[in-house]
């Protein structure tokens, strides 16, 4: 042996006795959102990244690409590979079939196991694992970590099934990427539907081919009124729509993460920007423009006019070739019938179908009813149901309709008890254009109200509902209207951290939420946003505004006095209003 020789094998067996370092895990706290139905917790880990993978082949190709896009992001974040192996190992996906949306989640040391019927039922069990990970596995940046789960046994099904948001591009228009970023956090949070508001007075957003001036014409407005007060116009031309092909990438897109898009197409009211387009709709003849302010508006859809009915034909036609989802939502709130009393074609059809005033409606919220209904009954041919807010209960309401309670939890209620299906959206818990801090004069201007993630959270769909009438509560929806919300950054601010929130009121029986576990569990939601680059208030954390003006909150005795003297937020003058408004 030879010098060289004995000093290769001397390093060989100083390798050969190093002791290899264990790796270095980041383990949070069980932290899930919304909380699943059953968990029991256990003391031990068992690595995920690098672990075979087994896909049973009972699922469907839908069912598959879930596993295997898990599969893959796991090799993104962390540069390990999990392989696909043929039999049970490692992470193993099997079919059973359970409820819609059903899964169960069991990790052990040795291995974890997710049982699933249907492609949302293994969306969410994937969602739970991951929401089980740290922060950085929601990161688009490779960190080359490793992960582990904590040993679990989880049985989860979601109590409403219908858990939507609304997103209002009428008002102000948002790029196809960011109602993409807005789909991929409801998708976080096991939200299911995404309501997609649009068409409104104030601009039309999605192309119609057969009526392009509705694009052409009325996606543009001459201006847009400023904070709070109509004679305050900024004096810039604004617009934007969808193209149909936009519209198509982001139903699938919001398709394969387990969210059908429902659109709005809101009639015979809030139409303007139609009726700029297509004067010969309204009652009057106009002329007409879209709208500038915001409000509701006196010029509605003339309902005595046959051209209406082929109008909003021609629209749904092509909205149902856009959008596979049952429910179409048509509106129905907030039409005033001035124009109806004075037109002599409504005047005519109300004469011609019988319809008259008595002590619950007037004769022109009979003929709304009548507009529903022929339009109720058209969609129906073609195999789909309509959602409409609770206006579209006053008057004669056909079976089958479902009302979305907007004013209050009443009308849901009263649905409920008249055999209709109800989704519970009212304004006090639901509507997310609120402030979230008490401290208005560091938050962007708003519509007014306080309504922070606790509040939302404590939200009962159930309360006032009788026991018979529960099985016709569907859903619950949280509404983001965004009159004063112009830029991405403040949509998403609105939007978080009252999404999480809003997903334990719709996945929850009320009887199981546990406000303390949520608030812990929210640092660790804290952290995804960042991980993921959202905008999200952070008043929950003791700090105010949006993230250019941030600062600490103040202390409960400088609030008391602040609260004395703040005013209400209309009631703030012109130029501190435009301050307060992000200009776009």
């Amino acid at each position: 042996m030879n010098k060289y020789q004995a000093v290769a094998i001397s390093l060989m067996t100083v390798f050969a006795c190093a002791r290899v370092p264990e790796a270095v895990f980041e383990d949070v706290p069980f932290s899930v959102l919304p909380c699943p139905v059953s968990v029991q917790t256990g003391s031990g880990y068992f690595e995920i990244t690098g672990a075979p993978i087994y896909i049973d082949k009972a699922f469907d190709p839908s069912c598959r690409a879930v596993a295997e896009g898990f599969a893959g992001r796991l090799k993104q974040v962390s540069s390990m590979r999990n392989k696909v192996v043929p039999e049970p190992a490692g992470l193993s996906f099997i079919y059973q079939e359970m409820d819609a949306e059903s899964y169960c989640l069991d990790v052990t040391e040795e291995g974890a196991t997710i049982l699933a019927g249907d492609r949302n039922g293994i969306l969410y069990a994937v969602q739970t694992i991951s929401q089980m990970l740290p922060s950085s596995f929601f990161s688009d940046t490779t960190s080359h970590t490793r992960y582990r789960l904590q040993s679990v046994s989880i049985k989860d099904s979601p109590h409403f099934k219908y858990r939507g948001l609304l997103i209002d591009s009428g008002r102000h228009f948002f790029p196809a990427s960011e109602i993409k970023r807005c789909i991929d956090i409801m998708s976080v949070y096991k939200l299911n539907r995404l309501h997609w508001h649009l068409s409104e007075d104030q601009g039309w957003r999605i192309e119609i081919k057969s009526r392009s001036r509705l694009t052409q014409v009325g996606s543009v407005r001459r201006e847009s009124q400023v904070g709070h007060w109509r004679d305050s116009l900024d004096h810039v031309q604004y617009g934007g729509f969808y193209s149909q092909e936009e519209v198509r990438d982001i139903v699938k897109y919001a398709s394969d993460r387990g969210i059908t898009v429902i659109p709005e197409i809101d009639l015979p009211g809030h139409m303007m920007s139609a009726l700029a387009a297509y004067p010969e709709l309204g009652c009057t003849g106009g002329p007409y423009e879209v709208a500038t302010t915001w409000g509701v508006k006196k010029d509605v859809l003339c309902a005595g006019n046959e051209e209406t009915f082929r109008f909003l034909e021609d629209v749904l036609t092509e909205v149902l070739e856009l959008f596979p989802s049952e429910y179409i939502n048509i509106g129905g709130d907030e039409c005033p019938k001035a124009r109806w009393e004075e037109c002599p074609r409504c005047q005519a059809k109300i004469k011609e179908l019988g319809l008259k005033d008595t002590d619950s409606h007037a004769a022109e919220q009979y003929l709304q009813s009548y507009v529903t209904n022929r339009i109720q009954a058209w969609l129906a041919e073609r195999g789909r149901k309509i959602i409409g807010w609770e206006e579209i209960m006053q008057g004669e309401l056909a079976p089958g309709a479902t009302i979305m309670s907007w004013l209050g939890s009443a009308a849901g209620i009263k649905a409920a008890e008249k055999g209709f299906d109800a989704i519970m959206s009212p304004g006090e818990f639901m509507y997310i254009d609120r402030y979230q801090s008490e401290e208005w004069d560091a938050e962007p201007v708003s519509i007014g109200g306080f309504l922070p993630v606790e509040k939302l959270w404590s939200y009962n769909p159930y309360e006032g509902v009788t026991e018979e009438a529960k099985n016709h509560i569907t859903g619950v929806q949280a509404n983001l209207w965004t009159e004063f919300i112009c830029t991405s950054d403040y949509l998403e601010y609105m939007l978080l951290p009252r999404l999480a929130g809003l997903s334990e009121v719709q996945w929850k029986a009320p009887e199981e939420k546990d406000y303390g576990r949520f608030r812990a569990a929210l640092d660790h939601s804290r952290d995804i946003f960042e991980a993921m680059g959202y905008v999200y208030c952070k008043a929950p954390w003791g700090i105010v505004g949006m993230p250019s003006e941030e600062r600490p909150a103040r202390s409960p005795e400088e609030l008391e006095e602040y609260l004395k003297t703040r005013p209400a937020p209309w009631a703030v003058s012109k130029e501190e209003g435009r301050k307060l408004f992000i200009v776009r």
